[in-house]
């Protein structure tokens, strides 16, 4: 079992809302609170600095002007691994996941430790109609740049992170600093045989949510995105075509294991 440790990465830009109540509930899991201020106005960041004082498991990393989420998870990610954590569990700060949610998460990581664990959220009646069907083309993009359906939902950012795989893969390329980051860094981490693993999780859109999302200038930059990551895989074919053979090979001979165990264990009782 590898030596893991865990902590939690928050990107915060103009979210002040729900940061006191967030805060006070990762600090019950006793584990280090990275924050990055990207860039946030003085409502926001005067919070935060408060809170950092208030609270001895938070650590605050300021951007002088907003880089984008990406950038921010970036960020956060480096410190993260610069700190010692072999993981990280990353959170928005929108009130929209269910923190009842985290304990699985880490536990589900903790049991497999080179695995993304990433949320597939459960919508309720709450969710914007538009942004629920503009997941749906991303989702197909995913699929394709990566040559699998293990990806379920690629936008959501309530996931933890193997810190040594994704560093590898942050150092290798140059990435959407914004709102198409999440997506990338799973296809890319996909692309180096990372294994996935997609935990149902409760997704609301609540009273004061606040988006950020740009439709040009976000839309544009996910459109890129997916350009490069087409080419990429294009390139990397023959290496995803070896994965998916190796990978299939790998689990029909577990799946072998399992029912010649399973026979045995049936004939010893009949004995």
């Amino acid at each position: 079992m590898l030596n893991t440790q865990y902590g939690f990465v928050i990107p915060v830009y103009n979210h002040p809302y729900y940061l006191q109540t967030l805060i006070e509930h990762l600090d019950t899991f006793h584990l280090p609170i990275i924050v990055v201020n990207d860039g946030s106005e003085l409502d926001c960041s005067e919070i935060l600095k408060q809170l950092d004082q208030q609270f001895p498991n938070m650590v605050l990393v300021e951007h002088e002007s907003n880089q984008g989420k990406g950038q921010a998870v970036i960020t956060g990610l480096n410190k993260a691994h610069d700190s010692g954590l072999s993981h990280a569990l990353q959170l928005d700060c929108d009130g929209q996941h269910d923190w009842n949610d985290i304990t699985q998460f880490l536990k589900i990581s903790e049991t497999n430790p080179q695995a993304m664990v990433i949320g597939q959220p459960i919508f309720d009646e709450t969710v914007p109609k538009g942004r629920l069907y503009g997941r749906y083309a991303t989702h197909i993009w995913v699929w394709i740049n990566s040559l699998s359906f293990e990806i379920k939902d690629s936008m959501c950012g309530f996931r933890v992170y193997p810190l040594n795989e994704t560093l590898k893969v942050l150092n290798s390329a140059k990435f959407q600093p914004r709102m198409g980051f999440d997506s990338e860094v799973l296809v890319r981490l996909k692309w180096n045989n990372v294994p996935f693993i997609n935990l149902p999780t409760k997704v609301i859109y609540p009273e004061y949510g606040i988006s950020h999302f740009n439709v040009w200038r976000d839309n544009l930059g996910m459109s890129k995105a997916h350009a490069r990551l087409f080419a990429g895989m294009l390139i990397r074919l023959p290496k995803l075509m070896m994965y998916k053979i190796s990978n299939s090979r790998t689990a029909k001979l577990k799946t072998l294991k399992i029912d010649q165990k399973s026979k045995s264990i049936k004939g010893s009782e009949h004995d």
